[in-house]
This record gives structure tokens, C-alpha cells and sequence, in this order.
């Protein structure tokens, strides 16, 4: 199975993103959410939303679609 980069995303723009995808039945993770957390920076470095590759297609679709 191999994970490509859907996008990067503030922290709760993320979790909401793959809460989307999911409820799609299509399996998605983050990636660097806990990043810098010890200094205090967490909030300010991306998320990385992470899916398979077979489902990049229709997670792009469905990211352009809430982007409108």
C-alpha cells in the first residue's frame, strides 16, 4: 500500500478533511500533527493528509468540491 500526499491543511482543517473521506469509506491519515508540539509551534506547521494511492482521484474530487 503506498500513502501519497492529498494536500496540507491546519491542524483542524485536516481532521475535518478525513473525517470527510472517511465517512466516503475512504481511508485517510495525518501526518505531522503532533510536529514541534514541545515548543509550542503545532499549530503553526501543516498537516499532512495522507491517502492511497488508489483513492487519490476521488479524495482530490472531493476536496475540490468543499473548495468552491
Amino acid at each position: 500500500m503506498a500513502l501519497v500526499e492529498l494536500g496540507r491543511f491546519d491542524r483542524n482543517e485536516a481532521h475535518i478533511l478525513i473525517g470527510r473521506l472517511e465517512s466516503e469509506d475512504i481511508p485517510a491519515i495525518a501526518f505531522d500533527g503532533n510536529a514541534s508540539i514541545a515548543d509550542g509551534s503545532q499549530f503553526f506547521i501543516p498537516v499532512r493528509v495522507m491517502v492511497h494511492e488508489d483513492d487519490f482521484a476521488a479524495a482530490r474530487a472531493i476536496v475540490a468540491s468543499v473548495a468552491r
